[in-house]
């Protein structure tokens, strides 16, 4: 391969000022735009879409302490389980224009068309702006990044991170330039403030492709390297050390360990813990129960993992396509020298950047035995999508060879097949577009190496037949996602599929029609809207009673997204259910409804109190804090398993006239009790981790403290006891 056989290469690598065609600008314009109005059409119908982080958005937008921290309230008891960064966007966002779904989703809506545009001008350095146009597509196409950069998680900021620090290495090796390398440490140091240990993954990959690669001597490019290093830990470690250094008596307890230290946090829950399945206070606590090994109640784990279920339909349409067009690149690609100063070398150190981080990634996510969910694919997106434009632009332009255009039309046919097989798991779901895929794909692949004999006409239309045979099928998909409303913790795109998995237990959708852009998945079986899960038992569906607030409804009359076809969080084996109508509490993945009475008996004289009220479970307590703007302190965490407050804690703040209100686990929410092998099940039993703490104190306060019912849930007044 050379620079003359493959023009769509610039013709000087290292900061060239290639000659832009008349139509890249245009096109650039429109894929951002599309991208954008793809992102953010009805954004609001999510609500406050992930409560758990909306809290600490809205704790984060009243008190800059709790922005530092993270902190699920404005009263600082305890933070988020994930470092800071992520939030920091949105809190700045509802600080500037208050509080609302789209103060709230807009960030991540922005980080979206950042991540597209860094992909396109990675992409185009070395393989030009056709094959960034069809990268950046790639990228906005994909199912879940369409549902993620819609969605509050952290993972948004991650992908966008990730995607940064590919292009900095990438600039990096153009000519060995410290300053890029820097910047890519920068990048991966800030990642690992928005969702820890995930940010290091690409790093083997990345850091022996410069050792190996950088166009200078190995004394300087392990220095470099050192230098990277550096950076990476300033920009990951200064927050840390602040963490760590500040007095734990002043500061939010850090959520999600059981020590209360951020550095716990990371190697186990969020780190090591991901990987060998054994996150300490985590739901279940490990990778044991049902199913054995291979991840348990996480699904099984394997070499398929990523093309099974409903897993398969947010990430993998182009992903078998992507691994053929890397092998193909690099065999393409393969005389080219060592270094990196050259057209052909470049090119090869851009299949070996991108794909190196796609396969270790792919493997991590194939293999991990902890907690897994459907959405943290996202972080796969961008390589996929890279992949796709550069391989298809090299076998373009070797499609002379009959072994470069037998390889090209057996990629589409393939990614044709690959479709029908995915739109076939939604039953019911568009029957007629998974046979035009696939016919029209397989038309494109035989005729594609026919097509260039009878003119560039038929040769352009051939191809455009099989790029739209490629892309529709995730197209629907993106449709079908941003014209739903989504909420809870645990999310996925696109339709229902059979035998699809939302996590342990299943998803649960809202109102929908089968087969159309507003249909949901259900709990693990595809079934219709407002049925029931196994172990869940019937989730709500309807309209809600009389002055009750759907959840992600808050001060102001944001829209929640109840209704609107929703999704709600499936049961757990033990209960982890959603709220039930007219109030009560919330699951451990899902808030409860807020009705009008709860919400004017928390915020009568809320200003002389730090907490409103306690609830146990961080979405629980997010609904109320949500829908009154006032802080209500989450017992336990998340899932009500971190030992935050103790009991003898608990009692001095009520001693101390901190606390109005304790929200009980009555109704409809979830069953107290531990969950298999002794692990916690949203906010309540004796066992697990937590070492009984959230029910330490839900006893103390019943035996104490005089019930009521508060428009469907139980309160207790924590001024006035019962005796």
């Amino acid at each position: 391969m050379t620079t003359a056989a493959l023009p769509i290469f610039p013709a000087a690598v290292a900061g060239a000022h290639t000659a832009r065609p008349r139509w890249e600008r245009p096109a650039l314009a429109g894929l951002l735009i599309a991208t954008a109005a793809l992102l953010l059409w009805d954004l609001g119908a999510s609500g406050y879409a992930n409560s758990f982080y909306s809290a600490a958005v809205q704790a984060g937008s009243e008190s800059w302490k709790a922005f530092f921290f993270g902190s699920s309230d404005s009263g600082n008891s305890i933070t988020v389980d994930k470092p800071p960064a992520a939030l920091w966007p949105m809190m700045l966002s509802v600080r500037l224009f208050g509080l609302g779904s789209w103060q709230i989703l807009v960030p991540q809506a922005l980080m979206g068309v950042a991540t597209t545009g860094v992909l396109y001008a990675s992409v185009r350095r070395q393989f030009g702006p056709g094959a960034a146009l069809l990268s950046g597509a790639a990228f906005a196409l994909t199912p879940v990044a369409a549902l993620m950069f819609r969605f509050n998680n952290p993972d948004a900021l991650l992908t966008l991170l990730l995607t940064v620090t590919v292009y900095c290495l990438l600039r990096a090796l153009e000519g060995a330039q410290t300053r890029w390398l820097l910047w890519a440490g920068a990048a991966v140091g800030f990642a690992f403030l928005t969702k820890t240990l995930q940010a290091f993954v690409i790093l083997p990959p990345l850091a022996v492709l410069y050792a190996v690669c950088a166009p200078t001597g190995l004394r300087r490019r392990l220095g470099q390297l050192l230098l990277a290093g550096g950076a990476m830990a300033v920009a990951g470690g200064w927050w840390v050390a602040v963490v760590e250094l500040w007095p734990a008596s002043s500061r939010p307890y850090i959520g999600g360990s059981q020590n209360n230290s951020f550095l716990e946090l990371t190697l186990g829950y969020n780190g090591l813990g991901r990987i060998n399945g054994n996150e300490t206070g985590s739901v279940g606590g490990g990778a044991g129960g049902p199913g054995g090994g291979g991840g348990g109640r996480w699904g099984e784990s394997g070499i398929d993992r990523l093309f099974s279920g409903n897993i398969g339909g947010q990430i993998s349409w182009l992903l078998p396509a992507a691994l053929v067009l890397l092998v193909a690149g690099l065999v393409i690609t393969w005389r080219a020298r060592r270094a990196t100063d050259s057209v052909d070398g470049m090119a090869r150190a851009a299949f070996l950047a991108w794909g190196g981080s796609l396969l270790i990634t792919a493997v991590v996510f194939s293999y991990m035995q902890g907690i897994f969910h459907e959405y943290y694919t996202v972080a796969l997106a961008p390589f996929v999508a890279a992949l796709i434009g550069m391989g298809v632009a090299v076998l373009w332009e070797e499609r002379g060879s009959a072994a470069a255009a037998v390889t090209l039309s057996g990629t589409l046919a393939l990614t044709a097949v690959w479709s029908y097989v995915l739109l076939g798991r939604a039953t019911g779901y568009l029957p007629w577009l998974r046979w035009a895929v696939l016919v029209g794909g397989l038309l494109a692949a035989v005729a594609l190496p026919f097509a260039g004999r009878a003119g560039r006409q038929v040769l352009r239309a051939t191809a455009g037949l099989g790029v739209a045979a490629a892309l529709a099928g995730p197209f629907a998909y993106c449709l079908t996602t941003v014209s739903t409303g989504h909420t809870g913790s645990i999310v996925t795109a696109g339709p229902a599929v059979a035998g699809g998995r939302g996590g342990p237990g299943g998803m649960m959708g809202g109102p929908g029609g089968p087969g159309g852009f507003g249909e949901l998945r259900q709990g693990g079986q595809g079934g219709q809207g407002g049925q029931g899960v196994p172990g869940g038992g019937p989730q709500p569906g309807g309209a809600l009673p009389q002055g009750a607030v759907p959840p992600g409804q808050g001060p102001g009359g944001t829209p929640g997204a109840d209704g609107r076809g929703a999704e709600r969080a499936g049961g757990f084996p033990g209960g982890m259910t959603g709220g039930g109508p007219g109030g009560g509490a919330g699951g451990l993945l899902n808030g409860a409804r807020v009705s009008a009475e709860a919400k004017a008996a928390l915020t009568a004289d809320a200003d002389t109190y730090t907490w409103a009220a306690a609830a146990i479970g961080s979405q629980n307590a997010a609904s109320y804090q949500l829908a009154t703007g006032v802080p209500v302190m989450p017992v336990g965490g998340f899932n009500g398993s971190d030992p935050s407050p103790t009991l003898e804690q608990f009692k001095q703040y009520v001693r101390d006239g901190k606390i109005h209100w304790f929200i009980g686990q009555g109704g409809s929410g979830p069953a107290a009790g531990a969950g298999e092998d002794g692990g916690r099940r949203g906010g309540g039993g004796p066992g697990g981790p937590g070492g009984g703490t959230s029910s330490e104190i839900e006893n103390w306060v019943k035996a104490t403290y005089k019930e009521s019912t508060v428009g469907g849930a139980t309160f207790y007044d924590l001024t006035a006891p019962t005796s």
